[in-house]
């Protein structure tokens, strides 16, 4: 299991090298200068010697490769530089708004698989039943409804039925739990019904192949209870592939919530992507894309780790 763990860990740093070379160079083929948005963007009566010195303040004046050099020894040292846009460091731009984005994902995560574990695994034991058909139902709809339009729904039936919205401003959940739950409840609810949809589905037909595999009808033929056939046979295997799909919807949500962010009017990672890219803050989106990378790298990681916890055959080969 050791040496599983720590081949799957080295390949976590070519990724994220691979990562950092495409973002860094991808970034200057885009048209357009930071600085001329920055200093003419309204209209701004700015010489040309003015923008020359801000950006040779800002480091824009190297060669392509010696940028590329400092950045990557600031990756390497967790600097990732200045924004270009707000002078304050990137750390502390992302930092301020993680926090939000992180608990709404972690939030989502939990609720979608308190639901789509029950919901699919009914679905899969009671194939083509009225129960099938109404989970089947029910993950459709979560699937074909965007979740900030889900979220809006929530957002009119809160303010029509009790004449209350949430609070606007973010409190941290070690401050005052209790607003801090009132305010991210929602969007929770919202993300998490769609993503509940996706894992569900993903459970009944991972379930649904399992249980017709022989080693299943072997167990029933040796008589062990169906309980233990589901849960200890036929559930931790079905369990591989939907692991994968939670892992992977659990790190799009760190980035991915621009819309529904939007609708509940958090100042969240996604927004403040969308703000990056408008004013071509390529510190700063050097950074958001290497973080999301880096999330969606280490989510990965967690689950060939799973994967072999589940099952041993995995990490023996």
């Amino acid at each position: 299991m050791l040496r599983y763990t720590v081949s799957r860990i080295l390949l976590v740093i070519p990724t994220l090298i691979g990562v950092a070379i495409l973002v860094f160079f991808m970034l200057r083929v885009v048209p357009g200068d930071v600085v001329e948005v920055k200093l003419r963007g309204d209209g701004g009566n700015v010489s040309q010697e003015t923008i020359e010195q801000e950006r040779r303040r800002l480091g824009l004046d190297k060669p392509l490769l010696a940028q590329f050099g400092d950045w990557m020894v600031g990756v390497a040292t967790l600097d990732l530089g200045t924004s270009m846009w707000t002078d304050r460091p990137v750390i502390e731009e992302i930092g301020l708004r993680l926090e939000l984005s992180l608990q709404v994902a972690i939030m989502a995560t939990i609720v979608a698989v308190l639901i789509a574990l029950p919901l699919g695994t009914l679905a899969a034991l009671f194939r083509d039943t009225w129960i099938d058909y109404v989970v089947r139902l029910l993950s459709i709809g979560g699937l074909a409804i965007p979740s900030f339009w889900f979220g809006m729904l929530i957002m009119l039936t809160l303010l029509q039925l009790f004449g209350w919205l949430p609070p606007i401003t973010f409190t941290p959940l070690y401050v005052d739990p209790m607003a801090n739950l009132a305010q991210l409840v929602w969007p929770a609810l919202a993300v998490g019904y769609r993503y509940a949809a996706v894992v569900a589905r993903m459970i009944r037909s991972s379930l649904l192949e399992v249980m017709s595999e022989d080693y299943i009808r072997t167990a029933r033929a040796k008589g062990v209870f169906e309980k233990l056939v589901v849960s200890r046979h036929a559930l931790r295997n079905a369990l591989l592939p939907t692991i994968t799909v939670i892992g992977l919807e659990f790190a799009f949500l760190i980035g991915g919530l621009v819309v529904t962010e939007q609708v509940f009017n958090l100042n969240g990672i996604g927004k403040l992507f969308v703000q990056s890219v408008s004013r071509n803050d390529f510190t700063l989106i050097q950074g958001m894309v290497m973080l999301i990378a880096l999330f969606y790298v280490l989510v990965n990681l967690a689950v060939d780790l799973l994967y072999a916890a589940l099952d041993p055959r995995i990490r023996y080969r």
